[in-house]
């Protein structure tokens, strides 16, 4: 269709008898059509027609999101950056995935500056903790536990607050470009990393990044699940996939739009979430 064709068939949306079959045909159209959409939305003073564009838009960009999600599953969910960022344009349709990339280099390249070839992995982590924690002060939104920012890879990185989890993975994303042998570990109700030093004879230890990167024993782990009430299990000690963070951070982001009571948004991400599954 030429550009005239889009404009004029975008137009028969004010035609209440024929809009429901317009709506099918610029959905079939696919995301392309996006751009015509907002400008015919700048174009008009009429509130109803606004959320007709609006909800168009916005079920184009959803269906859009599935199918990136599916693909990134199908290809091994290798990059979790990517899948993040997926998750992230869920709010933010819009989100730049290389400006999310930029950022995270920028802290693979301060820590790496700091790092020394023979350091151990405690001063490694030292050196983590100081350019996450103390320069760029990345801490725990406890005052917005519930926020779906706090699921949001671009807002944490914007405003330096973010969940357990998502303070997990920016710190995660720079460890494994310096090449540290760190990993993402799911348990109940809090997400820590496990730093698994190749050194012989060395045990693997716990960072809290919720704690400001606190350094945690395999006792520590233990002492925490037993308080929690519930059995131990091997995976509450062993590194989890970038699938399983995913799952987790959409999981995470469908409880903020419980607790906001925002049931529609919870549903959609409950798609989401199924895709993965």
């Amino acid at each position: 269709m030429t550009n005239k064709e889009i404009k004029a068939l975008i137009s028969l949306l004010d035609d209440p008898e024929v809009a429901p079959q317009i709506q099918d045909k610029i959905q079939n159209l696919g995301e392309s059509i996006i751009p015509f959409l907002e400008e015919s939305w700048e174009e008009t003073l009429d509130a109803q027609q606004q959320q007709r564009l609006e909800d168009l838009i916005h079920h184009l960009q959803f269906e859009g999101l599935q199918q990136r999600l599916r693909v990134w599953r199908e290809a091994g969910a290798t990059d979790l950056l990517e899948g993040m960022w997926l998750l992230n344009t869920y709010q933010y349709p819009d989100a730049d995935l290389q400006a999310l990339n930029r950022a995270i280099e920028q802290l693979r390249f301060e820590a790496w500056t700091a790092m020394r070839p023979e350091m151990h992995p405690a001063d490694q982590v030292q050196v983590m903790n100081y350019v996450m924690f103390r320069v760029h002060k990345f801490a725990a939104n406890t005052q917005h536990f519930h926020s779906p920012a706090n699921s949001m890879l671009q807002r944490v990185i914007e405003t330096k607050r973010g969940n357990p989890l998502t303070l997990c993975v920016i710190y995660l994303l720079v460890a494994q470009r310096l090449h540290l042998p760190v990993f993402g570990v799911n348990l109940p109700n809090l997400f820590v990393l496990t730093f698994r030093p190749e050194l012989p004879g060395a045990e693997p230890f716990y960072i809290n990044c919720y704690n400001r990167g606190l350094v945690l024993s395999r006792t520590d782990i233990e002492h925490y699940v037993s308080q929690l009430n519930i059995s131990s299990n091997p995976m509450f000690f062993e590194p989890c996939t970038n699938l399983d963070i995913v799952r987790r951070a959409l999981r995470n982001l469908q409880m903020s739009f419980e607790k906001l009571q925002e049931p529609g948004k919870a549903a959609e991400v409950a798609v989401l979430l199924g895709i993965l599954e």
